[in-house]
């Protein structure tokens, strides 16, 4: 089977223990396009065997991950399908009946040995230097103390009865053929004491029944796949093809994991990262475009993607990359888009709102969409729009490397006539204030030419009249900014400059 062929069927199966990772993501991605690409289906399936760490609210919190990244999905448990349920939890009869096939059939056996026995012989055959696994104490009962303990309420778990000898094979998509030695595989739990299924018995089990051909996830499964596969053998069935793909990094070559970097898909969402450019990112990790480019839409990946480009190297999740990522695709948004997504996201103060709205937050907009690396600096990126911050006397007198270029004087004269200046500025043929005389270009050739008429470089004033004007050495562009706040505030800012420059 290959991945052009049309009936492949992949799926991404997180467990519901807590917010959604971005390597899950990562996983679903690639999973996606493999079925997008070759007009196959894609699943969601939720692994919540695990009752002890099952988090309430988490499998919600996955959904809604995939649906901001635009990875839709043909079945799962919110969309239904033909082969669920999806949630494995209500699953239990399916693998109860497969462990009982397994039972009679000799390939599983009853463990009675408890957790504290186990931990013992752990710690002994570790401490001996040998394999940690399970010592089959139990796989040599005769059925009839097995019989006994069942009927003495003992409690028991399942175990795949691992052959004693010879080799199991497969062939990995991405690393080519492995081959493990069965005496190196341990007998793996299938069904705990509890009733619940581990992980690999309901995932070959359900991997079957949804009819999976290609299983797609990361590389820390690679050492659980012989064991898989023994499954499938025993069971009569033939196994998908496997991709392992490589565990992304941090920086130091580490595990990616939330104590270097955040690793929750949604924190991405609440920062103001645009799902384009986390797809984009994600995009990136282990996987290479043709032409070797580094933006890219989620359809332009699609088109481009092949199993055949992913990298045995575990990609680095490096942050400023991805900050500089987002940062070109807030750049690529139309301007209506960008000003719609900050309001429905919440990242526009209600202030702002009040004070401008229309056309007027457009061009706010459109000043600060050259400078957001995210949506979240939104609001510090234009908080001097709506109200007039802090500064030092200082900050008004033109600097360079640190050192004035002017004295306090000079400075509070050229802030003076400068005031002079902008209250004379010509109203316009209506007779409104915010007229032609106070468009951004005039602005500039009044402030140029009085900085000539002064003997001031242009720079220098614009320097003094921007901190006046926006409380700040560094701003939105000054004379775009000045034509926003109108003429009367302008000349209400450059006014308390002047007040400030005489302390």
């Amino acid at each position: 089977m290959t991945e052009t062929q049309n009936n492949v069927r992949t799926r991404i199966a997180p467990s519901p223990t807590g917010e959604p990772h971005i390597g899950n993501l990562y996983v679903a991605l690639v999973n996606w396009a493999l079925a997008r690409q070759t007009g196959g289906q894609f699943l969601v399936r939720i692994e919540d065997t695990d009752r002890t760490r099952f988090v309430e609210g988490a499998e919600q919190m996955f959904l809604d991950a995939l649906a901001w990244l635009g990875l839709d999905h043909d079945e799962g448990p919110d969309v239904g399908g033909p082969v669920g349920p999806y949630r494995q939890s209500e699953r239990l009869a399916i693998y109860e009946g497969e462990v009982a096939r397994l039972l009679s059939t000799g390939h599983a056996y009853r463990c009675f040995c408890t957790p504290e026995r186990l931990a013992e012989v752990r710690k002994s055959r570790q401490k001996a230097g040998g394999e940690t696994g399970y010592d089959r104490l139990c796989r040599g009962l005769a059925p009839g103390e097995v019989e006994r303990k069942l009927a003495a309420g003992e409690p028991s778990t399942v175990r795949l009865a691992v052959p004693l000898e010879g080799e199991t094979r497969f062939e990995d998509g991405v690393r080519g053929p492995i081959t493990v030695r069965n005496e190196t595989i341990d007998d793996q739990v299938l069904l705990k004491s509890d009733g619940y299924p581990t992980y690999h018995l309901a995932n070959v089990v359900d991997d079957h029944a949804m009819r999976i051909t290609h299983v797609v996830r990361a590389e820390e499964w690679i050492i659980s796949t012989p064991k898989h596969i023994l499954l499938y053998e025993a069971l009569g069935w033939q196994p998908p093809q496997f991709f392992h793909l490589p565990l992304i990094r941090n920086p130091d070559r580490s595990k990616l994991s939330k104590r270097k970097n955040p690793t929750n898909v949604l924190w991405y969402r609440e920062q103001g990262y645009l799902p384009e450019a986390v797809t984009n990112f994600l995009g990136l990790l282990g996987h290479s475009m043709p032409d070797g480019r580094e933006v890219f839409s989620r359809e332009e990946f699609l088109a481009q993607f092949s199993l055949s480009r992913v990298t045995t190297t575990g990609p680095v999740f490096d942050m400023e990359k991805f900050e500089w990522l987002n940062g070109e695709w807030i750049r690529r948004r139309p301007l209506e888009d960008l000003a719609a997504r900050l309001k429905a996201e919440g990242f526009v103060p209600p202030a702002t709102l009040e004070k401008f709205a229309g056309e007027k937050f457009r061009a706010i907009v459109r000043l600060v969409q050259e400078r957001l690396k995210k949506l979240s600096e939104f609001a510090d990126a234009t908080a001097f729009f709506v109200e007039r911050l802090p500064y030092k006397p200082q900050d008004l007198i033109p600097e360079k490397k640190g050192k004035p270029l002017h004295t306090p004087a000079e400075t509070l004269s050229a802030l003076e006539r400068l005031r002079d200046a902008l209250a004379e500025a010509p109203a316009s043929a209506t007779g409104e204030a915010d007229g032609p005389a106070w468009e951004a270009k005039a602005l500039e050739e009044l402030v140029r030419g009085l900085a000539e008429a002064i003997g001031w470089k242009p720079a220098d004033l614009f320097m003094s009249l921007r901190v006046a004007v926006t409380c700040r050495k560094v701003s939105t562009p000054l004379f775009e900014t000045m034509e926003i706040l109108g003429r009367e505030e302008c000349l209400a800012r450059v006014d308390a400059g002047v007040e400030k420059a005489r302390v």
